[in-house]
């Protein structure tokens, strides 16, 4: 590409004029303000002191020198010590020309033989169902996976469901308390949200109890340890981890309910997994690890039984790896994990996708794995990213103030319909094909909006914004593809346009060369999003592209213009805009439809 070019160019003529010695890719190249003239700049001054000129002297001969050996460059410019170079419309039409029909444009091939990226996500625990913080966390893991993907990289979707532990336990023992033996057969309901139910009527009774103890007398903190409820259900984890056959069996039924439900939440978002791990499974590893970081002295036990690591020296505190009555905690289980996915991977980087509270966590995590003698622990990244929250505050899953996904998809897919139907435009779409496209628009709604924003901050959701058909979301988007695919439908169908010819020369305009210099950026645009595993550089990237777009398309007479070679050249570039609509909405998680 003619970035590459610039840089090549600048570097071998740097050494020419003033014996600067300077790898291409250590060229900066950026784009040209919008208030100057060109496209692509270079700041001189880090040479001028070598050179011994000063800046605008720089600048001008290192300008002619590139120009005259760039046939592609049309001119150049000098702002003080800014070299502005201009693209000559022949080379941007050529590119035109080389996209036009390249269905994979902006995405590279995967090679299955290099060593995987593995990226958990979702890791839910199976005493409540999926809820909207469940749907950043799913969404932004799928959508990074596809980020790697799109340049290259061998990536395997791993899921770590939690399905032990001292909250699995609490939803177990409300359901034996006061469930009175319903099932989700038996009373209609999705069974997730059925072991949710009774996660929160643990809690009811949880505080009803620890209010009791606090009226005669005993301290808050140790009411909350003297609960009955909290007592039984830490002598049912107990149990559980020694192989009680009662424990085990509900254990198995409950979260039996709890996995037909994840995976019909799972697939109205599109989300599916390579692999999928269970708590339940990697535990006992985990405790293998503990025992061996005893034995080689980087852990140590308390008189009472607990084990732990000293993390001190490196500006932490102690940290907790298996409790006084030998039960595990969330660390034991994540060590065996990390082990396990390194051992059957090979892996050339873990990554955990995990709200930013557990921050703290994954830190722990390196160091143990490091301390344990493992080199590939410095492999481990955490993917930190903010919590979502509502208009009216944060969710709390304990006392059931949350936003289910099914309900919160739901309630979008009726949105969308609701909004199309005031549009009037799809009365010659079938049923089937009208819930579809509710479906699409209701996805591309909520991924867009939740995916638009940087991973790393704390986002407000608002559902009503996120479905609007204007400005920077979803729909907005998925509209302009399905403008642009009626267009393309239109021209080969009804004028007879053959996509695959190659139009000849053609005066381009600045609306035209607006958008294809979009395009041409596109491929760096998902290099850097990678590098940054942010997908919301790829989400307002495309709102920006569906931005030029129509404004080209609001200037431009497409279908009605009489030289056929310009209406090919625009009718081609047009195909390359819903190219990389799609590819870049691929990256997303997010479907784009061929009519609205």
């Amino acid at each position: 590409m003619i970035t590459t070019n610039i840089q090549s160019t600048v570097s071998e003529k740097l050494k020419t004029l003033y014996n600067i010695d300077i790898e291409p890719g250590d060229v900066v190249l950026q784009k040209t303000k919008k208030e100057f003239e060109g496209d692509f700049t270079i700041v001189v001054f880090p040479f001028v002191k070598q050179a011994r000129k000063s800046p605008e002297a720089v600048a001008n001969e290192l300008g002619a020198a590139v120009c005259d050996a760039m046939p592609d460059l049309a001119g150049f410019n000098v702002i003080k010590g800014f070299l502005n170079f201009s693209v000559s419309d022949n080379y941007w039409k050529s590119f035109a020309d080389s996209i036009a029909t390249n269905g994979g444009y902006g995405l590279k091939t995967v090679k299955p033989a290099d060593a995987p990226v593995v990226i958990e996500f979702s890791s839910p625990n199976t005493n409540k169902p999926l809820h909207l913080g469940h749907i950043r966390n799913n969404l932004l893991g799928w959508s990074v996976s596809q980020l790697l993907t799109a340049n290259g990289h061998n990536v395997k979707k791993v899921n770590l469901v939690n399905d032990r532990g001292i909250h699995i336990c609490k939803s177990m023992l409300a359901w034996m308390r006061f469930g009175n033996g319903e099932t989700p057969e038996s009373t209609g309901i999705k069974g997730d949200h059925l072991v949710g139910k009774y996660y929160v009527k643990f809690d009811k009774h949880y505080k009803a109890e620890i209010k009791a103890l606090m009226d005669s007398g005993v301290e808050e903190e140790q009411a909350k340890k003297e609960a009955p409820l909290m007592v039984e259900a830490q002598q049912m984890l107990k149990r559980w981890e020694e192989g009680d056959k009662e424990i085990r069996a509900l254990w198995q039924k409950m979260n039996g309910w709890v996995y037909a439900g994840f995976d019909e939440t799972y697939r109205k978002m599109g989300v599916s997994f390579d692999k999928t791990y269970y708590e339940s499974n990697t535990y006992l590893l985990g405790k293998e690890l503990v025992q061996k970081g005893l034995d080689i002295g980087v852990l140590y036990r308390k008189d009472d039984g607990s084990v732990w690591c000293d993390l001190t020296d490196a500006g932490l505190d102690q940290k907790l790896l298996l409790r006084k009555d030998g039960t595990s905690v969330y660390m034991t289980q994540d060590l065996g994990t990390a082990l396990l996915r390194h051992n059957e991977f090979g892996a050339d980087q873990l990554i955990y996708v995990v709200g930013n509270e557990q921050d703290y966590h994954f830190q722990v995590l390196k160091i143990v794995l490091g301390r344990l003698g493992f080199d590939w622990a410095d492999k481990v990244y955490h993917l930190s990213y903010g919590m979502v929250e509502l208009p009216n505050g944060k969710m709390k899953s304990r006392e059931g103030t949350v936003v289910d996904a099914d309900d919160l998809i739901e309630e979008m897919e009726k949105t969308a319909e609701e909004m199309c139907r005031d549009r009037g435009k799809n009365d010659d779409m079938s049923a089937d094909e009208l819930k579809e496209l509710y479906h699409i628009l209701a996805l591309g709604a909520l991924k867009y909006f939740i995916l638009k924003v940087d991973p790393t901050k704390t986002m407000l959701f608002n559902p009503a914004e996120s479905i609007d058909f204007n400005g920077n979301t979803g729909p907005f988007i998925q509209y302009t593809h399905a403008r642009i695919r009626s267009i393309i439908r239109k021209a080969v169908g009804e004028k007879g346009l053959d996509l695959n010819a190659t139009a000849s020369a053609v005066q381009i305009n600045d609306k035209e060369r607006e958008v294809i210099k979009m395009l041409h950026e596109m491929p760096s645009v998902v290099e850097q999003a990678a590098a940054a595993y942010s997908p919301a550089m790829i989400a307002n990237y495309t709102f920006d592209l569906a931005k030029a777009f129509n404004s080209f398309y609001q200037d431009t007479p497409i279908l009605r213009e009489s030289d056929q070679n310009r209406m090919l050249f625009l009718v081609q570039l047009c195909n390359a805009v819903s190219t990389a609509i799609k590819n870049m909405m691929w990256i997303l998680g997010i479907e784009v439809p061929e009519r609205m």
